[in-house]
């Protein structure tokens, strides 16, 4: 989330819990949990979907957690925008290369660029390309109507 009155990104990685079998799902409460203490204006999740070559389950659990995701910001009735990959990268001028993703985040927010200095957190970085994305294109548009 960026916060404009700071001036600076707040990243929360993705809560999960415990599902058995050593797998991990999201956390609905705690997604809750930090909509309530940050009350957000807009929310943008990107719209994702299942892609070739994954396994059933592991298609199942991504969908699940997408939608429980897209459930509990509605439930809080905040703005929601589903933006694709296409879009934010394209605006960014960026490929699939994960690597690519975080060294752009890290020059595009210099002071918080240890956010996306290991390889695992691609997935920090390609949120906050998004969270910029969503300043520059979305919020904006939303405020006009």
């Amino acid at each position: 989330m960026w916060d404009s009155g700071l001036g600076f990104l707040l990243v929360y990685d993705m809560p999960v819990k415990p599902m058995g079998q050593g797998k991990n799902g999201l956390c609905a409460a705690t997604c809750a949990d930090i909509l309530d203490a940050l009350e957000p204006d807009v929310v943008l999740i990107e719209r994702v979907h299942a892609m070739k070559g994954q396994g059933v389950s592991s298609c199942f659990n991504f969908g699940m957690g997408y939608g429980i995701l897209q459930g509990v910001v509605t439930a809080h009735r905040i703005p929601l925008h589903l933006i694709t990959p296409q879009e934010w990268k394209k605006h960014h001028r960026v490929g699939k290369d994960k690597g690519q993703a975080r060294a752009l985040a890290a020059r595009l927010i210099p002071a918080q660029a240890d956010l996306f200095s290991r390889v695992r957190d691609d997935g920090r970085a390609e949120a906050a390309l998004l969270a910029l994305f969503g300043l520059c294109c979305v919020v904006p548009a939303s405020r006009k109507s």
